[in-house]
């Protein structure tokens, strides 16, 4: 069985900060490669018919405008299921 040296204690913080700034470095470059891949998914889900042949209010600001007006309650559907 290989031995694994030890760290020295002193050294240990610097070894711990640098393993977590790897971690973090990883973790910002993953989303990026993939916001492509989202926006093409979005953009195709958009086109769908059940999409684009309703009367959708897509703005926010814009429909409590509308529901203010109308005295209507504002039906939000919220879904990332473009990412599949």
């Amino acid at each position: 069985m290989s031995h694994i040296p030890s760290v020295p204690s002193h050294e240990k913080g610097t070894v711990m900060r640098i393993a977590l700034l790897l971690l973090f470095l990883a973790g910002l470059t993953a989303p990026l490669w993939a916001q492509d891949d989202y926006a093409r998914k979005r953009d195709e889900k958009l086109k769908e018919n059940w999409l684009t042949q309703a009367r959708w209010i897509t703005d926010y600001d814009k429909a409590r405008s509308v529901a203010k007006k109308t005295g209507k309650l504002i039906f939000t559907y919220f879904t990332r299921s473009y990412t599949y």
